[in-house]
Order: structure tokens, then C-alpha cells, then sequence
């Protein structure tokens, strides 16, 4: 008995070659993050809360939503970024309530050294596109927009 599938074949399924792609971008990027002893999650939040720093204060909440992590995974990403003394948690300036996140000079440095690495595995990794990229680039950009139900 076969698989009841609608597709042809596995190469036809964009669920599938996603996947697949992904994992491989994901071995390739964890390879180029293993020299600064960091995770791709790790890297992500703390090169994210770099960008978002520069504009003002940041919540955890904002920090999640701009990522686009789960929330209690951010939140276990930070505590351990805050033991290693990449990012601190300072009193929220306008917000009595709320406690900011903020990247600490030390994560600072790393996140500034490691997307040095990240986006030369990015170039490496889609290279195969040349003159696609741009196309493939507004693809993801309309996946990322599409509402999950």
C-alpha cells in the first residue's frame, strides 16, 4: 500500500523540500555559530535584541514578536544569555511594571562577531540562487506574512 498523497512525487511537495532545506540550512548554520559557542536561537535573539536596542527599550514581548520564537522559549533563551553575561535585565524606563532586555557589551561583541559568520553561511548557503535570490527573498517575505490558523 502506498502513501495517499496528492503529490507526484516528494520533490513536488513545498512542505516537504522546506523541510529539507531547512534542516540543512539550519546544520550549516549551527556549524558556523560552533566557534563562538553560541546557538542559532541564542544568536538570533541576541543579534535581534542588538538591532531592536538601537531604537529605544525593548520588552520580552517585543524581543519574541520581532524573532518570531515562542515566548517561554525566549524567555528560557534570556535566562541563559543572562547567565553567561550577554544580556541584563534593567528596569523598564516607562514602564514601572516591566523590566527591559537589553544586550550587555560582551553580547554586544559576540552578536556583532558571530552575524559576521551567520551571513557568510547565508551567502554560502543560497548562493545556488544567483539571480533568484531576490525572488525567493519576496516568497519567504509573503510566507512569513501568511496568517497561521
Amino acid at each position: 500500500m502506498s502513501l495517499a498523497t496528492a503529490h507526484e512525487s516528494a520533490d513536488d511537495s513545498p512542505g516537504l523540500l522546506l523541510w529539507q532545506v531547512t534542516n540543512r540550512w539550519q546544520a550549516a548554520q549551527r556549524a558556523a555559530l560552533k566557534p563562538f559557542d553560541i546557538t542559532h536561537v541564542q544568536f538570533v535573539l541576541l543579534a535581534t535584541l542588538t538591532y531592536l536596542q538601537a531604537s529605544g527599550p525593548v520588552t520580552q514581548k517585543a524581543l519574541a514578536g520581532m524573532a518570531a520564537t515562542d515566548p517561554m522559549m525566549t524567555s528560557q533563551v534570556l535566562r541563559t544569555l543572562e547567565s553567561r553575561g550577554l544580556v541584563h535585565r534593567p528596569p523598564h524606563p516607562t514602564d514601572r511594571r516591566a523590566r527591559a532586555v537589553a544586550v550587555t557589551e560582551a553580547g554586544r561583541d559576540l552578536a556583532n562577531r558571530a552575524v559576521i559568520a551567520v551571513e557568510a553561511c547565508d551567502a554560502a548557503f543560497f548562493a545556488g540562487l544567483g539571480d533568484n535570490l531576490p525572488v525567493f527573498l519576496t516568497a519567504l517575505r509573503s510566507l512569513r506574512q501568511t496568517e497561521q490558523g
